[in-house]
């Protein structure tokens, strides 16, 4: 289903897309990575492998992307489109859980916004969660985690050039027991795998949905208790 999103008087409407399978029972709000929109094939086949698992989608345009624009929203635009998106997700499908996350920049506005506030949110879900560039390790965009409340699961690929990993490990072992990291083998930043593994792409895609979902059941479930 294509909706708009209305972010102000200043920032006006994006695109949205909403994918709502017949027995869902969690809405995944699903922001995209810096240089690709919502359309992009690999958020196309991760939102319909969580489809077949009874995962509901809410993908939505950044700013800058819905104008064409190649350069990023500042953080203060990006995190008010996260707010959006989840609050029309809260009046689209009231009666679902919700999680929120994306890929690699989407993975960061999605935790800024929510280290200042997202209401009705349960945790957080990270596709490759972008800790520092290529070649300069660092951790300090991690820094703002420490006021997430929030489940939090990082989603990363042991060969992620934008999460070295002995960094990645020690920024979720910092955070605690609220902090969930699965490592995909052999997988990169965009999730790929080189020829020499043997598996297909679909290997890591399917891995990725299975891991969310037993994750997102057990947030549901310890908020239930």
């Amino acid at each position: 289903m294509d909706l708009q999103l209305d972010l102000g008087p200043k920032l006006g409407r994006v695109s949205a897309l909403l994918a709502h399978p017949p027995d869902a029972w969690l809405l995944y709000i699903l922001a995209h990575g810096a240089g690709a929109g919502m359309r992009h094939d690999s958020l196309e086949s991760i939102s319909g492998a969580l489809a077949l698992r009874g995962v509901a989608t809410l993908r939505f345009q950044f700013p800058y992307m819905e104008k064409g624009s190649r350069r990023p929203d500042p953080p203060d635009v990006a995190e008010a489109a996260v707010r959006a998106a989840v609050r029309r997700a809260g009046e689209l499908a009231p009666e679902l859980p919700l999680i929120a996350g994306g890929k690699s920049f989407g993975a960061r506005m999605t935790s800024g916004a929510a280290a200042k506030s997202l209401p009705g949110v349960l945790g957080l879900s990270f596709l490759g969660f972008p800790l520092h560039p290529p070649g300069r390790p660092g951790t300090s965009r991690a820094d703002h985690l420490d006021d997430i409340e929030l489940p939090l699961l990082f989603l990363q690929g042991t060969r992620d050039v934008f999460a070295q990993l002995d960094l990645i490990t020690s920024v979720c072992r910092r955070l605690g027991p609220r902090a969930t990291l699965h490592l995909l083998e052999g997988a990169d930043h965009s999730f790929g795998l080189p020829k020499r593994s043997g598996r297909p792409p679909s290997a890591v895609r399917e891995e990725l949905a299975d891991t969310l979902v037993e994750w997102a059941r057990s947030v549901i479930a310890g908020k239930d208790r």
